[in-house]
């Protein structure tokens, strides 16, 4: 990944992106859906697309939160329309797009490093869907949202059958997946989809601003595991198992540098100098982020 570590952002388009922009300003990362004439719409170019430049930032120690974006007045509206059936058949361009960006794509919920996604208009089906995957969500207020899967003949699929009733009850997700009706961001918020909602224009720049406080305050190994075992803990019933792993992973934490340096600046009231690194500190003996099944090490 083309890098530069400045204050200011520097653009770097990465040898054959075409639906994604990929930008950095100091330690925040930015993707920007680009396709802004169709408003942004999904398809497995994209999607591969932004496995490769989340997996880039990630694998970047300078890297310390990234900001997802979509270029004009919409964030993602969904799935690329095509005729024939082809729109959901898996068809479009997955061939093509793992040619082109081979391996394991990266995904947000996944990477060690935090990712909020500035949904700056519509997100809709494969938009929604990619948002939720963040870790915070900035909504424009007026934004126009919908799971509308059902509308199209088709069932919401990316794991929302599982996630979403966990995530704002059964009867909020069913009112949601059923009807594919149309929400905006202000009712995204008060659903618990998303995390703020603001008016359209100032939807990225508050994202980024959060994503600064992230990057300039928060110590990046302790971001990376609070967001990965909170995840993995969505996903088991063992309380007594998952409060063990917690126990075990605070007794870590303040075991090293990044604990004492965290009371030294607050008590010294200036800027924390982190220096435990997110891709080479991070204590997979006792939690393999990497394994499939996300369980905690033994």
């Amino acid at each position: 990944m083309t890098t530069e570590n400045t204050q200011g952002i520097r653009h770097s388009e990465l040898p054959g992106y075409e639906a994604i922009l990929v930008d950095r300003k100091g330690p925040v990362g930015l993707i920007t859906l680009n396709r802004p004439e169709q408003l942004n719409s999904w398809d497995w170019l994209m999607s591969a697309e932004i496995g490769h430049a989340l997996a880039g930032f990630d694998s970047d120690d300078s890297i310390r939160c990234i900001v997802l974006t979509g270029a004009g007045r919409a964030f993602c509206a969904g799935a690329g329309l095509l005729p024939a059936g082809r729109t959901f058949d898996g068809s479009l361009t997955k061939e093509e797009a793992q040619r082109r960006f081979p391996g394991q794509p990266a995904s947000a919920d996944r990477i060690r490093t935090p990712v909020i996604a500035a949904v700056n208009g519509s997100a809709v089906g494969a938009g929604i869907t990619m948002a939720l995957r963040a870790d915070i969500i900035v909504a424009a207020e007026e934004a126009k949202i919908g799971f509308v899967f059902n509308r199209r003949g088709v069932i919401p699929d990316a794991d929302l059958l599982w996630s979403l009733p966990r995530r704002i009850g059964y009867q909020r997700a069913m009112d949601l997946l059923l009807t594919g009706r149309i929400f905006d961001g202000k009712e995204a918020v008060q659903l618990g989809l998303a995390t703020t909602a603001v008016p359209a224009d100032e939807v990225l720049s508050t994202a980024m601003r959060i994503a600064h406080d992230l990057a300039e305050n928060v110590a990046p190994v302790s971001m990376a595991i609070t967001k990965l075992v909170a995840r993995a803990f969505l996903e088991t019933n063992e309380r007594e198992a998952a409060l063990d792993l917690e126990r075990r992973l605070f007794r870590w934490a303040g075991q090293h540098a990044d604990a004492p340096e965290g009371v030294s600046a607050f008590r010294e009231k200036r800027a924390p100098q982190w220096t435990l690194s997110k891709t080479r500190d991070f204590p997979t003996h006792l939690f393999d982020d990497r394994g499939d099944d996300m369980t905690p090490s033994e």
